[in-house]
């Protein structure tokens, strides 16, 4: 019986139908960035990443052309911070606003082997000195950041996005019944 609960269980959400069990997660090391959703970090429509989904802040992530095929649209990362810390890498201090994220943008093609993650415009962070400083301009340039593929979600329907982080961590860690690790 404790199988038909779980059967019964099963979601049939278009934004979970793609996302499938991950035996061995692919990781790539990439150099990682922040931006915000303003006309001068983004194209025309700051609203809108290039996957046609809504910029939501809060689950989205951008990766460079070059990493296409690696990181298609609607592939969940989990981020690990960098393996060395540098001077002009704040990951510390904005850890807990990235948690996992999904690839739904496209970064500019000067750019490569990069993610860039979205951040709220108005996110700003209190520095010791007293001024505020953005997460994404606190989070700097991080060079060798261990990104983890944990699952993929539909975004032929861009609505599939996940609204929030709580959302995404659902579906990630299976609270569905679709684990994706």
């Amino acid at each position: 019986m404790g199988i038909l609960l779980l059967s019964g269980a099963v979601t049939t959400n278009p934004a979970q139908a793609n996302a499938p069990l991950r035996s061995a997660a692919p990781t790539y090391t990439v150099a990682m960035t922040g931006y915000n959703a303003v006309p001068a970090q983004t194209d025309g429509d700051p609203f809108t990443t290039a996957s046609g989904a809504y910029s939501n802040p809060e689950v989205v992530a951008a990766r460079s052309r070059d990493l296409g095929d690696e990181l298609p649209f609607g592939t969940i990362i989990e981020i690990d911070g960098p393996a060395e810390k540098s001077g002009t890498c704040g990951y510390g201090a904005v850890a807990d606003s990235i948690g996992y994220r999904v690839i739904a943008d496209t970064m500019n093609a000067k750019f490569t082997d990069r993610v860039d993650v979205l951040f709220k415009a108005k996110d700003n962070y209190l520095l010791p000195d007293g001024r505020t400083m953005n997460a994404a301009n606190l989070l700097g340039v991080c060079d060798g950041v261990a990104i983890r593929v944990v699952g993929r979600i539909d975004l032929s329907d861009p609505r599939n996005l996940p609204k929030t982080q709580a959302d995404l961590a659902a579906l990630v860690n299976g609270g569905n019944g679709l684990a994706v690790k």
